[in-house]
């Protein structure tokens, strides 16, 4: 069975190590970034599904790292994983081109499903944020 391929980014050792646990089970992490920069000259060697990422990064925030992976077919789906929950900063996102925004809280719940959605060009919003969204 083929697993997806994933590239992490995340300035948060701690976080990556973890998410990177969590991932590593369903899919083939192929690498990790600390930085927006780092992000995107590794997804242009390596050439992952998808690319998960933190929104506030060193270099190059994950928005626009991810606006620039997309636009440039460098992978497939873009997911964030973030600690904001502001809609308009998830609005933000979506108009990027990103099709997952994820809270942190909820990354053990959410993340894998989103990635999968992501996989099947279905955009997949944190149920918090969605329902901010709305509003």
């Amino acid at each position: 069975m083929n697993r997806s391929r994933l590239l992490l980014a995340d300035d948060h050792d701690k976080l990556l190590a973890e998410v990177t646990e969590l991932l590593s089970r369903e899919f083939e992490i192929v690498g990790v970034a600390r930085d927006g920069a780092a992000l995107l000259a590794m997804a242009a060697m390596l050439r992952p599904d998808v690319a998960v990422t933190d929104v506030r990064m060193p270099k190059l925030s994950g928005i626009d790292a991810g606006r620039i992976l997309m636009a440039q077919g460098m992978c497939k789906a873009v997911v964030v994983l973030t600690a904001y929950d502001d809609p308009q900063l998830a609005q933000t996102a979506l108009q990027a081109g990103i099709q997952g925004y994820v809270l942190k809280i909820n990354a053990a719940e959410d993340l894998i499903p989103a990635i999968y959605k992501a996989l099947d060009g279905v955009t997949f919003v944190s149920s918090e944020i969605a329902s901010k969204l709305l509003e």
